[in-house]
């Protein structure tokens, strides 16, 4: 009998993240990021801007200190720090690494990247590298998510819990219904907002759905005005009962969460191959994108 052939391309990049959050989940054991009561800065671009925002929200509950969040081009210059952790997996991206260069001489810096020896890397004082995390596709998967769960990890979360959810995910797929409508939108809140925001950026980029996110309850602020029954509306994570049952009453199709955020981020990701393939996209490499972002 001969061996299971695994997925390739982003599906199997989607598939194996679970085993990498584990993974990640073990380095968190002797990362050596700031964690005992210094005011830090974490920024990151795209997918990594997401991931900046989550696990600022992380380490912020978890009590290690006030964290901030920010895309490089807003980082507040003359704000005092005591440190500041860039996230980029190509280690490449010129907006990151200029900021890093940026910064005062005196002030800790870190890198997370999945890259050796990268400008992200060298640029920061230390460099936290997730060389486990093997991605070839434009989008992003994988890489994201195990910063995530780094960072859970030291927040004090159970990964593997997570994980084990993930894989349910995984084993279910995109929602049946999912060809049925045109508009997603993705609600979350807490650490996990972000979250939402990178599953809503995984049906724009690997599929060219028309997607967006919202704190949930910033969903009846306005926003639920523009759905209806070809809006499908999806929880990141816990959302409010009661959100949910409005978002049902203007006609939204309604996913539930699986009892972790990082495993309904699985399924939205599984959703965007799906609608990409009926569209005759290649949901890993999308127009107009690139692995990373350099600028002139």
């Amino acid at each position: 009998m001969g061996a299971v052939k695994k997925e390739s391309g982003l599906a199997g990049e989607i598939a194996r993240q679970p085993e990498l959050w584990i993974e990640a989940g073990r380095l968190a054991e002797s990362v050596p990021l700031p964690w005992h009561g210094e005011h830090v800065a974490i920024v990151g671009c795209g997918s990594s801007g997401y991931v900046a925002r989550c696990a600022a929200a992380l380490r912020e509950a978890s009590g290690a200190g006030e964290t901030d969040s920010y895309v490089p081009g807003d980082f507040p210059v003359g704000r005092a720090y005591d440190a500041v952790i860039a996230i980029s997996r190509s280690g490449t991206t010129t907006e990151v690494v200029s900021l890093l260069d940026s910064l005062p001489p005196g002030l800790d810096s870190y890198a997370l990247t999945i890259v050796p020896g990268s400008p992200v890397g060298k640029a920061a004082k230390k460099a936290v590298v997730l060389d486990f995390v093997k991605e070839e596709s434009v989008v992003q998967t994988g890489s994201a998510t195990s910063v995530v769960a780094l960072f859970r990890v030291l927040a004090g979360h159970d990964i593997e819990a997570a994980a084990l959810v993930a894989r349910r995910a995984h084993a279910m797929g995109a929602p049946v219904c999912v060809d049925l409508v045109e508009r997603h939108v993705f609600l979350g809140s807490s650490w996990y907002f972000g979250l939402a925001e990178e599953a809503a950026l995984k049906l724009r980029e690997a599929a060219g759905a028309w997607a967006e996110a919202y704190p949930d309850a910033e969903y009846l602020h306005g926003p639920r005005s523009a759905s209806d029954t070809a809006t499908m509306c999806w929880a990141v994570g816990p959302v409010s009962e009661s959100v949910l049952a409005a978002a049902a009453g203007a006609g939204n199709v309604v996913v539930p969460s699986l009892g972790d955020p990082m495993a309904d981020l699985v399924r939205a990701q599984l959703a965007a191959v799906h609608i990409a393939a009926g569209r005759g996209r290649d949901p890993a490499n999308p127009p107009w994108l690139s692995y990373s972002v350099i600028l002139d």
